[in-house]
């Protein structure tokens, strides 16, 4: 079954999420995820969250997304995006 991360970030130092955008690909197609959205435009339908920068990836399965958020290659990458940005990460499982 596919597991999805969906994103929601507010960047707070452009240059420095160039360089966490520029390098997290690699990592996400290592584990087998892929790009649905990657920060497109958003319109607020319902709620009072207003969508920042929002993502939306794909892996085939729960252990893949696991595998892929607490992978080594991922681990910097993390502290890099936690220093330019805030926001939050969600994982579930498709049906």
């Amino acid at each position: 079954m596919a597991a999805y991360i969906i994103a929601n970030i507010e960047i707070t130092d452009a240059a420095a999420y160039e360089e966490y955008r520029q390098r997290v690909p690699a990592v996400i197609a290592a584990n087998a995820g892929r790009y649905l959205a990657r920060g497109g435009a958003t319109t607020l339908l319902e709620g009072d969250t207003a969508p920042q920068r929002v993502v939306i990836l794909e892996f085939p399965d729960m252990a893949h997304l696991k595998a892929f958020y607490h992978s080594a290659e991922y681990r910097p990458l993390i502290a890099m995006r936690q220093r330019a940005a805030r926001g939050s990460l969600i994982a579930i499982e498709g049906v």
